[in-house]
């Protein structure tokens, strides 16, 4: 299957805000709640029966121009907002699934949703079974009478793998289980819906708002599964509350309509990078470079004007080595020893210590992490050049190369 034909920057870009005759940026509403011409409209509201903005945890102006904005740019018929990308997760996740249910998950997935998929979901006693999401006969081995999702992220955290989601949507379609994308690392390049998914969820705090100065998430999805999320009875995002600020959300729309210019220069950074990084020497994992299990994959499925994405790791075989690195980097001015990704510096992390920490050494060993690993976010550095130099000083002075 194929996205040549989907064109997610434009498709955002052709989207109008309500208030556009007043102002080429989207009014915020900063109310919680809303009037009602009269006591009738109020009671059809929360019946059902009327559509009005009633209450912001519901929907609110704002909130719902930076969602249709989503919906656009992913294909998807809505998308709802959410305080952060765990918000977005966990409010997904347990929409779809009840006490007794199941769960098939990637192994190699976001630290946090881990955490949540191991031990808090096991409290409502919904269970989970890890793969390898690259085997798909272990996938669908793992398949259960009560599996009600397949979890994984289109390019996995840290090990950036890359799911191959058409084959994924087939295995779901065939169990009647819903197939769940977290795309927090490849927005744009990715527009798994368009491959089969039925449900994106996103971390808006990384690349999509791009500077790294609020969190916040996103869900995708059919109509019918975000209005049965915020249905004022039953609705998960509406009995837990995980909405998003006016005043973030207004910040990430106009962040918004950089994305494509974004991650097309962090897909070029980055490949330099991968590229330097190997003639080198190093373990370099990149999903642009040929070598990479999943490259052809990628090409196939992608959108290919967007690159290959920003993220990049190498191996350093030891936690000391990357702790050193890492703090000297730091040091000479190559971006921020900090968590989080796609923020206009560098970012790098040593993935086994800090974002994949809450995954055990045993899985950790068994996925193939190395506690040397460190995951780079690169950044907008407009010339790459130079701080591709830097790096080479660093790993030079500590005698890494």
């Amino acid at each position: 299957m194929s996205t040549t034909k989907f064109d997610p920057a434009t498709n955002l870009l052709n989207t109008l805000h309500t208030d556009q005759v007043f102002g080429v940026n989207q009014s915020i509403s900063d109310s919680a709640t809303f009037t009602f011409e009269d006591g009738q409209q109020m009671t059809d509201t929360f019946n059902g029966e009327h559509q009005a903005f009633l209450y912001s945890r519901h929907w609110n102006p704002t909130n719902l121009e930076l969602s249709k904005a989503l919906a656009a740019m992913e294909g998807t018929e809505m998308a709802w907002v959410t305080g952060s990308g765990m918000a977005a997760i966990t409010t997904a996740i347990l929409q779809l699934c009840k006490t007794g249910d199941h769960i098939v998950s990637s192994m190699t997935t976001y630290g946090g949703t881990f955490a949540f998929f191991k031990n808090w979901l096991p409290q409502m006693g919904i269970t989970v079974t890890f793969v390898d999401i690259s085997n798909l006969e272990e996938v669908e081995n793992a398949i259960q009478d009560n599996t009600k999702i397949i979890y994984t992220e289109t390019m996995t955290n840290p090990l950036l793998q890359i799911s191959d989601v058409p084959e994924l949507s087939k295995i779901s379609k065939k169990h009647n289980t819903k197939l769940v994308i977290d795309n927090t690392f490849t927005p744009m390049i990715f527009s798994p819906i368009k491959l089969g998914a039925d449900i994106v969820v996103y971390s808006m705090t990384k690349f999509i708002n791009g500077k790294n100065d609020t969190t916040a998430g996103a869900i995708c999805a059919s109509e019918e599964f975000i209005n049965a999320l915020i249905d004022l009875n039953d609705g998960t995002a509406m009995l837990l509350g995980p909405v998003l600020d006016t005043f973030r959300a207004s910040s990430i729309h106009k962040n918004l309509f950089t994305l494509h210019i974004r991650m097309k220069q962090h897909s070029l950074n980055a490949m330099f990078l991968a590229k330097k990084f190997k003639e080198l020497g190093l373990k370099t994992n990149y999903a642009g470079c040929k070598d990479h299990p999943q490259h052809e994959l990628m090409t196939a499925t992608m959108n290919p004007e967007y690159g290959y994405g920003g993220m990049i790791s190498i191996d350093l075989n030891t936690i000391e080595n990357a702790s050193k690195f890492m703090a000297l980097m730091q040091k000479k001015g190559v971006g921020y020893l900090a968590v989080s990704l796609g923020y206009f510096k560098t970012l790098f992390s040593n993935s086994g210590s800090s974002t994949s920490s809450e995954v055990p050494q045993s899985l950790q060993d068994k996925m193939g992490l190395s506690e040397g690993l460190v995951r780079y976010s690169v950044g907008l550095d407009n010339h790459i050049e130079t701080t591709f130099d830097v790096i080479k000083s660093c790993l030079v002075e500590l005698e890494l190369i």
